[in-house]
């Protein structure tokens, strides 16, 4: 792993193009309106009978002001009362799907997600976590992972206090750039004071864990200025760092209808920024992980990833790939099993339907035999850098060679560009492959195709 990454232009150039960002397989996009209550109450069912431990995840919508990067699901407004009626449909909503769940199935990990969930008053978060509490299993010991997402704009010392005695133990901050004529350009003003008032108070209460969240491309952005807020921000000393591409498509994000297109780097200022930052987070002690992720070496997605255990989720890079993950809230997905379903994107829709005893759920996939082919031969490449044929072999009865017998000539291909190494046995993406991890997953994709390529961001 010293050599996690190697930078090659020219292999960044023929290999760079736009596609998922495979935090499931299949993707969102295959996702369809058949999936309803009756299969996610089934599957919570099966769950059940297998004592399988939970992740959950909750959904807070609102902003009190709009980032005009941003393609989250969110609620722009200033009046804090929205939030009331909203936290009583989630109340419905996890006494409903509680109901089919046992008492034995513990609560390994939690995440708030948003949106901007310390829009909520102290009061409601106390309730907020009060109601799950009252219908989960969550561990009092401090040994889960429960975080939340953080606006440092919105959070002062008071409210980290509250936090942790709540139970939360890893917080994950907003960023994006520090430089103010980027931050005017997007519409989201922070100050490196605020973010280290909240870094301050994280570290003296004891949360075992903080992620940064950066990205690169944005407007007024400079490879000079995007260095200077990586800088800044290694001297903060985050346990994890996500440094993400920012994908400019206002057709399908209104928000990005704001921002000036000739403002934005040029293409080849992004590869340099990207390129910087790999050398100075390298240099600063930080692992690669993947998708635009770095940890300590000493943080648990380094070591997961060293003994083979990382996966992947709706949440990112996770430990917990192993448990049943419960979405709450507009949009918000769960994965059960084989099983994916997505509550509807509408908030008003979402809350009539909890208000009148119905399930939110919109739309889902439940995965055949070959999506779970596919999935753990994704897993593998994207988690670890490498595929082990024998083991996707005997987990599902198939001869690998084979079975993928149409991948083989664009994988002996990416053999020949050296960004993979291709053997009998296996794959090894190589050290100028592994920011390309998503183009050989691609490989695997029984969907994906021209069309639905435009849906995603490029990979880098």
């Amino acid at each position: 792993m010293l050599d996690a990454i190697r930078w090659d232009t020219d292999l960044i150039r023929r290999y760079d193009c736009a596609g998922p960002r495979y935090t499931s397989y299949p993707t969102a996009v295959q996702f369809h309106g058949d999936i309803g209550s009756f299969e996610l109450l089934q599957a919570l069912r099966d769950s059940r009978k297998a004592s399988r431990a939970l992740s959950l995840y909750v959904h807070i919508p609102f902003c009190a002001n709009i980032c005009y990067y941003c393609a989250c699901n969110k609620v722009i407004t200033k009046d804090r009362g929205r939030a009331q009626p909203y936290l009583e449909s989630l109340a419905r909503e996890m006494k409903q799907l509680a109901h089919h769940l046992g008492a034995d199935q513990i609560v390994e990990q939690l995440h708030f997600g948003g949106g901007t969930p310390t829009f909520l008053s102290h009061d409601e978060l106390r309730w907020l976590m009060a109601e799950i509490r009252s219908h989960f299993n969550l561990l009092d010991d401090d040994s889960g992972d429960y975080s939340i997402e953080i606006d440092p704009r919105e959070a002062d010392w008071a409210t980290m206090g509250l936090l942790r005695e709540l139970g939360f133990n890893r917080i994950s901050l907003g960023v994006q750039d520090l430089d103010p004529d980027v931050q005017r350009a997007v519409n989201r003003l922070q100050t490196l004071e605020q973010t280290r008032a909240v870094l301050d108070a994280a570290h003296t209460l004891q949360f075992r864990s903080v992620n940064i969240d950066l990205i690169y491309g944005l407007p007024k952005q400079t490879p000079e200025s995007f260095a200077r807020t990586v800088a800044e921000i290694i001297t903060l000393q985050p346990d994890r760092l996500s440094v993400f591409n920012y994908a400019h498509l206002p057709d399908r994000f209104k928000p990005q209808r704001r921002i000036n297109a000739e403002d934005l780097p040029s293409p080849g200022d992004k590869l340099r920024m990207l390129e910087n930052s790999i050398e100075q987070l390298t240099a600063a002690g930080y692992r690669y992980i993947g998708m635009d992720h770095f940890a300590l070496p000493d943080d648990e997605l380094a070591s997961a990833q060293e003994d083979g255990t990382l996966q992947r989720n709706f949440q990112g890079y996770t430990t917990h790939g192993h448990c049943d993950l419960i979405g709450f809230g507009v949009s918000s997905i769960s994965q059960i099993g084989d099983l994916y379903c997505q509550n509807n994107s509408d908030i008003n829709a979402y809350q009539s339907s909890l208000d009148s005893g119905q399930l939110a759920t919109a739309r889902g996939l439940q995965c055949n035999a070959d999506d779970c082919v596919r999935r753990a031969v994704i897993q593998q490449l994207i988690c670890s850098f490498s595929l082990d044929f024998a083991s996707i072999e005997n987990a599902f009865k198939i001869e690998f060679r084979s079975y993928f017998n149409d991948c083989w000539p664009a994988l002996q291909q990416m053999a020949r560009d050296q960004l993979i190494s291709l053997t009998a046995t296996g794959i090894d993406i190589l050290p100028a492959g592994r920011l390309l991890a998503r183009s050989v997953c691609m490989l695997f994709d029984h969907y994906l195709n021209e069309q639905s390529r435009q849906r995603f961001s490029r990979v880098i």
